[in-house]
């Protein structure tokens, strides 16, 4: 009886040295519940399993910030989602299927958080104008040619430009993303500027949807963007903030919108 009632109380030890261990570990917070991101790639003109499925995946996996899940095949975007905290569009491939399309528009409307990557704020789909309209508020059709920008940090006071050096340097596609008038207005919280004239674009940006958080990046090409720090930093920021989490400040909160 003794016995038992001695490894009983050495348990209880053990389960409050390692408990104050993890507060210690997480400033006196409780630890942090790892956020479930379902990462959708594939299409053309990008290496996706490379930089997105190897790089980006390992980025947002480290420290436990996130638990990703990565797919090319679309058609799996439905069964995922309810398990799913932020959905992570890197693809240009088409999304075809009626029952993802209203499903997606779902899950941002249930306050979700959505991530629209390089290649996914392009105007891809002819066939789905309410996606760029209400979900990417415009898009690219034109970049200038690979090579050399800054990006400037524009509002260095939003949660998702934490860490993120006030300007920086990389080689990449610029894209000329542009705001659609009559489409959900946008919040500029980045820019890179062009080699050829004085023109600025948006490199990272908040859509102003009325009840999900929703970031686009524009920059993400190949490796000179998905291995440097200020990228790293701004999607896992992204994450973080599109999740509700200690990144966020509410949605549509921070600069100016753009309409």
């Amino acid at each position: 009886m003794f016995r038992s009632i001695q490894k009983l109380v050495l348990l209880l030890v053990a389960v409050v040295l390692s408990t104050g261990y993890l507060l210690a570990e997480n400033g006196g917070l409780p630890p942090k519940k790892t956020i479930r991101v379902l990462m959708v790639g594939g299409g053309s003109s990008h290496d996706f399993d490379r930089w997105y499925k190897q790089e980006d995946v390992a980025t947002l996996e480290k420290g436990g910030l996130a638990k990703v899940t990565y797919t090319s095949d679309p058609a799996s975007i439905l069964s995922q989602l309810p398990e799913t905290d932020v959905l992570f569009l890197a693809n240009n491939q088409p999304i075809a299927d009626e029952a993802t399309r209203k499903a997606i528009f779902a899950f941002a409307d249930a306050g979700k958080g959505m991530i629209l990557a390089h290649p996914a704020i392009w105007y891809n789909w002819k066939d789905w104008p309410e996606y760029n309209a209400k979900l990417v508020g415009g898009g690219s059709r034109g970049h200038d040619k690979y090579g050399p920008f800054d990006v400037t940090i524009t509002n260095k006071k939003h949660p998702l430009t934490k860490g993120i050096p006030a300007t920086f340097h990389l080689d990449d596609e610029l894209y000329y993303f542009k705001t659609d008038p009559a489409a959900t207005p946008i919040e500029i919280l980045a820019t890179g500027k062009a080699t050829t004239s004085e023109n600025t674009y948006p490199s990272l940006f908040i859509v102003k949807y009325p009840k999900g958080r929703i970031v686009g990046i524009a920059l993400g090409h190949d490796a000179a963007s998905h291995t440097i720090e200020p990228y790293k930093t701004m999607i896992r920021n992204a994450v973080q903030w599109a999740a509700g989490g200690s990144a966020g400040a509410g949605a549509g909160a921070g600069a100016s919108s753009v309409d």
